[in-house]
């Protein structure tokens, strides 16, 4: 199993968030409450995630406003998965809490690209995305 990013991540003794202050060599996509970037751990190829700007843990802890946000950002993220990858679905998942495999405690939106015959099943089963 994986470990948690944010105990592979530290300043000192300190856990950092590695999603407030992300490169901005990551980012695809820019609004004002979120941004979308590439996932550092993939599962497929195009993996991406939306994230908040607002650092807080769960989906239900997000303001309407940037639900309605991060929401657009999924639907112009895939526009840029379509012209990339030309996948035949998409995962579009939130894991909510430790016991739900979230493994960075900043809220994010997993937005994976499928191709018929991809294997990705068994990776989506055993991967704490």
């Amino acid at each position: 199993m994986k470990e948690k990013y944010e105990e592979i991540v530290k300043d000192g003794d300190m856990p950092v968030c590695p999603f407030c202050n992300p490169d901005k060599k990551t980012v695809i996509a820019d609004k004002k409450l979120c941004y979308a970037k590439m996932d550092d751990f993939p599962v497929l190829a195009g993996h991406v995630l939306v994230i908040p700007k607002r650092h807080f843990s769960y989906y239900f802890d997000a303001e309407k406003k940037e639900r309605d946000e991060m929401w657009d950002m999924v639907s112009e993220c895939r526009v840029i998965l379509d012209e990339k990858y030309s996948p035949d679905g998409y995962n579009i998942i939130i894991n909510a809490g430790d016991a739900a495999w979230q493994t960075v405690m900043h809220m994010h939106i997993h937005i994976i690209p499928r191709h018929y015959g991809d294997n990705a099943p068994e990776k989506l089963r055993n991967y704490r995305v």
